[in-house]
């Protein structure tokens, strides 16, 4: 099998070749830049750079060279993009390596050795002296909802996630129109796929529930979804439209080149869902299913959402909404109990992720406990397809490179 086929195959729940496995597929399923950086170093690979091709969580891009030592299967789109010297620079990261930014971006370091992020004037981001990741600074709808939405492009523009957006996004502005941008994307997506047989995914975004957040703050939102239900759903309609445009011209430019569509939103916190699944199903639901439905019926992708915590509750209702694969598959949250996920969900969604605790075993255990951890999971997860080898969310700064290698020791020996 290649790699492409090997992905697909356990997407469509068929047990492939042997077990298939990512890193940095998307910016969720990756590495910051620092542990990339140490990784190097104790891999003694002296070549090449530490590009962080998600400046707002600070996650590396990871060369072939790595993709190639691990056996990785699966590729971001966003590499097709920001591919020359000069689209990068160097900077030093929090923990003293050197990592380079790409030139679009600009922070203003601050007296004190830290970064923030203007747009217009208005600080958007800011990311403290020894930060890992930088945070939103500004919440547009905080005070209250618009009297209408002329301004709602604006208002989301000043948002980190979009301020900040990594590639391909992040060159959209670079072209007259955004049906050039469209025909770029699509010749550097059938660029990269003759040159690799990995399977290709692109990240769309396309978040609801956590929109609400970026504009209204977390607390109000969480309360508005309770308190004033109408307006949620005002919001709601108004960001479908948006992100069904972007679909649209996605699916039209690349849906018959690229493999999987990444989705998010984090419905889950570790100790439950944030909200009731009767809420989740009255007002996301029927546009989680409008945008699947999309998907299916316009292109060949396969749908995968990023979606952290305990999410056990609704699990059958993302199923029942299209999605293909849910990702990361935290297990230590809540009801997330991963034989209990594999036994109930297993035949009818794909588990991305789940491989390894980032939180408490790849950073703290010993590689012998990290390789027993994965291994355990694998044998867990694997079986009868619908497993794709990831970590419960990026690979964080602070985890010993011996870790990271003990975690892919488990991975090689169970495709032996």
């Amino acid at each position: 099998m290649t790699s492409r086929e090997r992905i697909l195959a356990a997407v469509n729940h068929k047990e492939p070749d042997y077990l298939p496995l990512d890193l940095g597929s998307n910016v969720s399923t990756g590495i910051s830049g620092m542990a990339y950086a140490n990784l190097k170093d104790y891999l003694g690979i002296k070549e090449g750079h530490t590009r962080i091709y998600d400046v707002v969580q600070q996650v590396a891009q990871p060369e072939e060279c790595i993709l190639d030592l691990i056996g990785a299967d699966a590729l971001d789109v966003a590499r097709t993009y920001n591919e020359k010297d000069s689209d990068w620079y160097d900077v030093t990261l929090s923990n003293g390596k050197i990592g380079q930014w790409p030139s679009w971006f600009k922070p203003v370091q601050t007296k004190d050795g830290g970064y923030d992020v203007y747009q217009d004037g208005v600080l958007i981001a800011r990311m403290p002296k020894g930060g890992m990741c930088f945070d939103q600074t500004i919440f547009p709808y905080r005070e209250d909802y618009p009297e209408n939405y002329d301004g709602l492009d604006h208002a989301m523009s000043q948002v980190l996630w979009s301020a900040l957006v990594h590639g391909p996004w992040d060159h959209m502005s670079d072209f007259a129109t955004e049906d050039e941008f469209y025909a770029d994307l699509r010749e550097r997506c059938l660029k990269l796929r003759a040159s690799t047989d990995r399977a290709l995914m692109i990240t769309c975004g396309c978040n609801l529930f956590e929109w609400g957040t970026f504009l209204r703050k977390m607390e109000n939102f969480l309360m508005d979804i309770y308190a004033e239900p109408e307006n949620v759903q005002e919001l709601v309609e108004q960001l479908m439209e948006r992100h069904m445009h972007t679909l649209e011209k996605t699916c039209a430019a690349v849906g018959d080149v690229v493999d999987l569509l990444r989705f998010g939103d984090d419905l889950g916190m570790d100790k439950n869902m944030f909200m009731a699944r009767e809420k989740y199903q009255e007002l996301f639901k029927p546009y989680h299913t409008k945008l699947n439905d999309y998907v299916h019926t316009h292109s060949n992708m396969k749908t995968f959402l990023h979606s952290c915590g305990s999410i056990y509750g609704v699990l059958g209702d993302l199923i029942d909404a299209g999605y293909d694969i849910i990702s990361p598959v935290q297990t230590t949250a809540y009801q997330m109990d991963p034989v209990n996920l594999k036994r109930e969900f297993g035949k009818d969604i794909t588990f991305w992720g789940g491989g390894c605790n980032t939180r408490s075993i790849l950073n703290h255990a010993t590689p012998e406990e990290v390789y027993e951890y994965s291994s355990r999971m694998i044998d867990i997860f694997y079986k009868d397809g619908g497993f794709v080898f990831n970590t419960e969310h990026n690979i964080l700064p602070d985890v010993p490179p011996e870790n990271i290698m003990a975690m892919y020791k488990a991975v090689e020996n169970a495709r032996k």
